[in-house]
């Protein structure tokens, strides 16, 4: 089973060349943990309950502006009268419909995760993009198969 390390060890590379310090943690973690032998207990944690964790990270850091006082209701109302907001509050409706989706097509169609961790791998390494979206990209790739559909 050398696989897997190559496929690490390849990605810790790409990490390195592209300069990206979220995917060079991530690999070296991950390396680290399958040398020392606790992959099998914590890979199937991370996969199953990483998301949720990410999501909840990211969450906090999102909210730490209204927990320190610097976005308050004042500010909050003066937000909703610019356009942007608005495109932003529908946004976020989207995002979250979308990731509602993605979790539908990965779990009718699991093997697509593949194409979807590789696509987020390259964004990151080659784009330096953040992987914050393979929920995300699912519910892309679902809507977009619904719309190749209509038009089959």
């Amino acid at each position: 089973m050398l696989q897997p390390y190559l496929f690490l060890v390849l990605l810790l590379f790409i990490s390195v060349i592209a300069k990206n310090q979220s995917l060079l943690i991530a690999v070296s973690v991950l390396l680290v943990m399958k040398v020392i032998g606790a992959d099998e207990k914590l890979f199937s944690m991370f996969q199953s309950k990483g998301i949720n964790w990410g999501v909840t990270i990211i969450t906090i850091a999102v909210l730490a502006p209204i927990a320190t006082g610097e976005i308050g209701f004042k500010e909050l109302q003066e937000a909703l009268k610019s356009p942007a907001a608005w495109i932003a509050l529908v946004s976020g409706m989207a995002v979250a419909l979308l990731g509602k989706q993605g979790i539908t097509l990965l779990a009718e169609d699991p093997h697509i995760t593949t194409a979807l961790v590789l696509g987020t791998i390259a964004a990151v390494a080659l784009f330096n993009g953040v992987a914050v979206g393979p929920v995300i990209g699912a519910g892309i790739a679902y809507v977009t198969m619904k719309i190749f559909e209509i038009f089959q």
